[in-house]
């Protein structure tokens, strides 16, 4: 899908509007969030965290991992850790039916499972930020939050939609072309951060999960899957520093 400069700087509002609490100049109303554009975001993000870090650089490692960790989480509105609870709980709770998993998973009341879920990962985050600013190793933080959103979007467009609203509107076929931006972020990683050229493992083994567990995706699945993901490039990143 081709678009010209003006349209693709206003789909990216739109994108950076739906995907986080960034104040952003009006758009259209017609002007919808375009699934090429999550990368671009997950760029955005990672541009703020590591503005962040240059700040707080001289600070502990501990205070440190700790901003980042809230500005990281606040940048999202916390959006994503709603899936990851929901996700937890609707697995925790299905016994492989697809029905009673996505039903669950509608509830707006979070369970054990979704409570377990979210201490895991905040605090998993938290351990591998603060393992990277001890070894004062974050251009990754540049590179991260854009592979996973990269994922968010290939997800979106491969899988089946479990449900209307979100998920169907992510299923956008051929008007979504993101070769160019695997290569991108291939090219990227190869010179800043090599571990990262394993990201791509860590996005297709998402898309396994959620094929084989789940059936498809929806709006949940694509939001712990960012989440899910961030944490594995972290330690990914810590294993390889």
């Amino acid at each position: 899908m081709k678009l010209e400069p003006p349209k693709l700087w206003y789909h990216y509002l739109a994108t950076l509007r739906f995907l986080t609490i960034f104040p952003t100049p009006q758009v259209d109303i017609c002007i919808t969030p375009k699934l090429v554009m999550f990368p671009w975001v997950g760029l955005t993000i990672g541009f703020k965290l590591y503005i962040v870090f240059l700040i707080f650089s001289g600070f502990s490692p501990f205070t440190t991992a700790f901003v980042l960790l809230l500005v990281w989480l606040i940048s999202t509105g916390f959006m994503h850790l709603d899936g990851v609870a929901d996700l937890a709980d609707g697995l925790g709770a299905a016994h492989r039916d697809p029905e009673r998993l996505l039903a669950v998973m509608k509830e707006p009341n979070i369970g054990a499972f979704g409570v377990i879920a979210l201490i895991v990962l905040i605090l998993g985050k938290l351990t591998l930020l603060t393992s990277l600013a001890f070894a004062e190793v974050w251009i990754v933080l540049l590179l991260i939050p854009a592979w996973a959103r990269l994922g968010a979007a290939w997800w979106a467009n491969s899988l089946t939609p479990l449900s209307d609203g979100l998920a169907a509107w992510c299923k956008q076929g051929d008007d979504t072309n993101l070769v160019p931006w695997l290569l991108f972020l291939l090219f990227l990683s190869a010179i800043f951060s090599p571990i990262l050229l394993l990201a791509p493992l860590m996005l297709w083994a998402w898309k396994a999960f959620l094929e084989s567990k789940v059936g498809g995706m929806n709006g949940d699945c694509l939001g712990a899957g960012i989440e899910a993901c961030e944490v594995a490039l972290l330690l990914l990143c810590c294993l390889g520093k």
